[in-house]
């Protein structure tokens, strides 16, 4: 079965594709088949993995706007088990055009549920730092939210309105939507962040991921050279604690799955 994963946040610079790209590429290291999905226009994850935005015949806006199937999309990348769905600037086109499509919030979701048998373990889908048809689309075709945010006043802030949408979508159209919040580019040096930190644990408990992300230039490095941090720097901070996010996320799913329903 496909466990599908939407990895949003409305508020920039938060390591909202590097979480996809780094995640998504510890999880393929474990030997699980990963589809990588990018929604935003300005395709850094596309980019990141060495594809031109653009250069694709077919990109993720094809699948929201045409119908065309999602396998007919995927590329094959560099990196073992990992595969991706291209993005473009088409994608803003997607972002004004989807409202006036029947059942436009659905259209990602019933691409997924149609495609020719899934030959992934995981879908994780980078969306825009938007709160739009498009995040709508991934939001109600995930089983898990992951919110990337940093330990910082604004990025904080801004999860009033990333919990706003969730309650939105449980209501409306995906009532199983889980989410998780993952604290990132935390600096423990720095009296502000732990503060912040601590009051995130305090508000959201449980709804956090026990794995924190914290700064390491070579995150920033990686995707320059089309490399996820796991390949370009294994050894690293920041390749180990995507890892240890990558098996916490395992083990999430695995008992989630495990529960009577």
């Amino acid at each position: 079965m496909t466990y599908t994963i939407a990895i949003s946040n409305e508020k920039g610079g938060v390591a909202k594709t590097t979480t996809t790209l780094s995640l998504g590429a510890a999880l393929a290291e474990q030997g699980h088949r990963v589809l990588l999905i990018d929604l935003d226009a300005q395709a850094n994850l596309t980019l990141a993995l060495g594809f031109e935005p653009g250069g694709a015949t077919l990109t993720s806006s094809d699948i929201l706007l045409e119908s065309v199937p999602l396998e007919n999309v995927c590329q094959k990348t560099n990196i073992d088990n990992l595969d991706i769905v291209p993005s473009s600037t088409k994608m803003e086109r997607a972002e004004q055009l989807l409202p006036i499509h029947l059942n436009y919030a659905t259209r990602l979701a019933d691409a997924i549920l149609v495609a020719d048998p899934l030959q992934y373990d995981f879908l994780l889908i980078d969306c825009p730092p938007a709160l739009g048809a498009v995040t709508l689309n991934a939001l109600n075709a995930a089983n898990l939210l992951i919110i990337p945010t940093q330990a910082e006043y604004f990025s904080a802030y801004a999860l009033r309105n990333m919990m706003t949408l969730v309650r939105r979508v449980r209501k409306e159209t995906n009532p199983s939507l889980a989410y998780r919040i993952l604290i990132t580019l935390l600096d423990r040096r720095n009296r502000t962040h732990r503060t912040i930190q601590s009051q995130l644990e305090n508000a959201f408990g449980d709804g956090l991921f026990q794995c924190i992300i914290e700064i390491d230039t070579k995150l920033r490095e990686s995707p320059i050279l089309g490399l996820p941090i796991t390949r370009y720097k294994p050894s690293t901070r920041g390749s180990r604690q995507y890892r240890v996010l990558a098996q916490e996320l395992v083990e999430y799913v695995k008992e989630t799955n495990s529960q009577p329903a």
